[in-house]
């Protein structure tokens, strides 16, 4: 329930099921949860005006606004809209830091640059958000094109679930790529939620957002030099 006194999470939809989860162990009713859909990683231009459109839609209904975000591929774009609308995010690049933390992620990154992350989220949905959504299922050509740079697909797992371990083991041979599985629990999502949950909320949401040109709407890109350089630098925004 909106009141003076709580906090809206603007949230990826692919990190709803754990925030849920986090909020009931927490007790931490003061918290309310709204997520955009996940598959706006997919065309990572429509997260920034999105997230906007929905600070804008609650501003002065909640004590405080936070955003569960990474840049998630919006090449800062996101970090100068929640600048301009006086709203802070989780710190990182994305999800896949969130549950490993940030040193063993970039140990993993330094001990192999060409990896591939699936969390339980994609893992559960990786026809519909992999296959499905970078068209493999009808141009399977493709395959080489977004995923020719990679060697490893780790899992990154949030639960100890021996059917989404099968359904990770089976999405890596389906790339063509080895496979490796980390339990991490909720990680550095848990510790950061926690320190927002404590925070005391002061009476107003957002500041009155600067003035800035309304954004254009977001048009699907599937350049594969675009695509190809994406997945090479943050992992593929999906």
């Amino acid at each position: 329930m909106a009141t003076p006194r709580s906090t809206l999470l603007i949230a990826c939809g692919a990190l709803a099921r754990e925030i849920l989860a986090l909020r009931q162990a927490g007790g931490w009713d003061h918290l309310e949860v709204e997520c955009l859909p996940a598959h706006y990683h997919n065309t990572p231009e429509a997260i920034a005006p999105a997230v906007r459109a929905k600070i804008r839609e609650n501003r002065g209904r909640y004590g405080r606004i936070f955003v569960v975000y990474g840049d998630c591929g919006t090449s800062g774009a996101l970090d100068r809209v929640l600048a301009e609308e006086g709203v802070e995010r989780m710190p990182g690049p994305h999800c896949y830091e969130f549950y490993a933390g940030s040193t063993a992620y970039a140990a993993m990154m330094e001990a192999e640059l060409g990896t591939f992350f699936l969390t339980d989220y994609m893992v559960r949905h990786f026809d519909r958000l992999i296959v499905e959504g970078l068209w493999l299922d009808r141009h399977p050509e493709l395959l080489g094109q977004y995923f020719g740079n990679y060697r490893k697909l780790v899992f990154l797992a949030q639960t100890d679930d021996a059917e989404l371990q099968e359904k990770a083991a089976a999405a890596a041979t389906r790339l063509g790529l080895a496979y490796e599985y980390r339990f991490t629990g909720f990680g550095g999502l848990a510790d950061h939620l926690r320190e927002v949950a404590a925070a005391p909320v002061e009476a107003s949401a957002a500041r009155p957002p600067a003035t800035a040109s309304p954004a254009a709407p977001p048009k699907r890109n599937l350049s594969l030099s675009r695509r190809r350089a994406r997945t090479r630098r943050r992992n593929v925004a999906v």
